[in-house]
């Protein structure tokens, strides 16, 4: 089964269908001292791990009732042309013992590199497609062990030529009883399971791949064991891109060139990122052309930024 994500305040939990599979991984961050109140690295872990294990025992009776769900697929891409529609189909399957209903949402996301994808109100950032999607029915309810389809129909306008995307969240609808709403005031933390599914729409007649790279730059440290190098890909077309960066050293004076291993990148448009790339720190003494390189097909000519390095 797949991996459903569980929503809650900075404890998150991955289910695979059965209660005892559940794993509880803490996001580490910067504040964690704080948050717990104490000083001390020890005291710190020894409180984080009674902090977990009272919050798995205070999440055991929502997957015991029935909690845990799949959605398939999880990615919708439409490549539909201005002026015209398509539907898709979402499967939602209950793999509880009792009945459950689910609400489905769209909403718009915007892709952060650094902080991760931040989600906001439909309709309201510049590549949304939230506002041409329809879903059907947006509420639903499944019986036990049983599954059910949705239609996902995205409706493109007579001026929607470029690429946008969204993301809808199917979210299992539970009823709070007084025994439930205790628990969440004693934890403070109320759980709701959730799974996202990703939307892109690109015209098929779309062809703007357009790419570019800059800031390339050399990052090594003296106790680093290989050297490092970074660079900027800018996606400045209008369409999705996957692709490789890798480095080529050539020596100036006998033109033998290295290759060095690739790194995959894949990237929104108006999206940047960087890509850290390493080659080893000896190589034959010499001066050295180093090119990093950016091949991200569909006929397009290779990218490429240059610096001279010398080997003593």
């Amino acid at each position: 089964m797949k991996k459903g994500l569980l929503s809650c305040t900075r404890i998150y939990a991955v289910n695979r269908s059965k209660v005892k599979n559940i794993t509880f991984v803490l996001l580490h961050t910067s504040r964690m001292s704080d948050m717990f109140g104490v000083a001390n690295k020890n005291r710190t872990c020894f409180l984080m791990r009674k902090f977990l294990w009272r919050v798995f025992f205070s999440f055991l009776p929502l997957f015991a009732a029935g909690q845990d769900f799949e959605v398939a697929p999880v990615v919708l891409n439409y490549a539909v042309e201005a002026g015209q529609s398509e539907t898709k189909k979402v499967s939602i399957r209950n793999y509880g013992n009792t009945p459950q209903k689910f609400s489905l949402s769209i909403s718009d996301v915007v892709r952060d590199t650094t902080k991760g994808p931040k989600i906001l109100p439909p309709g309201t950032t510049p590549r949304s497609c939230a506002r041409w999607l329809t879903i059907n029915p947006s509420f639903i309810e499944i019986n036990a062990n049983d599954a059910k389809e949705v239609e996902v129909t995205l409706k493109v306008p007579t001026d929607g030529f470029s690429t946008r995307w969204a993301v809808i969240h199917v979210k299992a609808a539970r009823e709070q009883t007084a025994k439930s709403a205790e628990k969440i005031i004693t934890t403070g933390i109320q759980v709701t399971p959730r799974i996202s599914i990703q939307v892109f729409q690109s015209p098929a007649s779309n062809t703007r791949y357009r790419a570019m790279l800059s800031d390339l730059m050399e990052t090594t440290l003296t106790t680093d064991t290989l050297r490092k190098f970074q660079v900027v890909v800018n996606n400045i077309g209008d369409k999705r891109i996957d692709g490789k960066v890798y480095l080529i050293a050539s020596n100036t004076e006998t033109a033998a060139e290295q290759k060095f291993s690739p790194v995959r990148v894949s990237l929104f448009p108006d999206e940047s990122k960087k890509v850290s790339l390493t080659m080893p720190v000896h190589l034959t003494p010499g001066t050295y052309s180093l090119a990093v390189v950016l091949d991200y097909g569909h006929r397009t000519a290779l990218e490429a930024l240059q610096m001279t390095i010398t080997e003593k």
